[in-house]
């Protein structure tokens, strides 16, 4: 690691620390040239698959694209931004899970609804809409019918 004040490539590591998620290393520097101490930090880089979309273009992962996604569906919804962003991480790493190259981005798309269901039924009903594109209040109403069944079918019998 080049030291930020002289250059030179010789240093130590005074001390190493994972963030909450283990997922980013902070480690302290000491220059053995200066004497200057400097902090790094260390993240995995991965590989995420490229998303086929549904007119046949491809792009790359955007985590972001998803996270205004959902936050426009939770909007004034008791969703917290930290269960956005886990949601979104289970989604990266399903993706991680996969091995593959490429994903369509209807995959990813009936990820979303599945998992928003659980997580906020109005979220679910905003987000569907949107990514149905409904033509007219009748599939609305379908979705929403769908939405209510399976409601009832987890709902335990008394």
């Amino acid at each position: 690691m080049k030291c930020p004040y002289c250059g030179n490539l010789d240093n130590k590591v005074i001390d190493s620390r994972l963030n909450k998620d283990a997922t980013i290393t902070r480690r302290r520097r000491s220059c053995l040239a200066c004497d200057q101490r400097f902090t790094t930090y260390e993240r995995l880089e991965v590989m995420m698959p490229v998303l086929v979309k549904k007119d046949g273009r491809r792009e790359p992962w955007d985590r972001q694209k998803i996270v205004v996604g959902l936050e426009k569906a939770c909007e004034k919804r008791p969703v917290s931004r930290d269960a956005i962003d886990q949601f979104v991480d289970e989604i990266e790493h399903k993706l991680q899970d996969l091995g593959v190259k490429e994903v369509s981005s209807k995959t990813i798309g009936e990820w979303v609804m599945e998992h928003l269901s659980a997580l906020d039924e109005v979220a679910y009903v905003r987000f569907a809409s949107v990514y149905r594109q409904f033509k007219d209040v009748n599939e609305f109403m379908d979705e929403l019918k769908l939405l209510l069944e399976s409601r009832e079918r987890e709902q335990p019998q008394e």
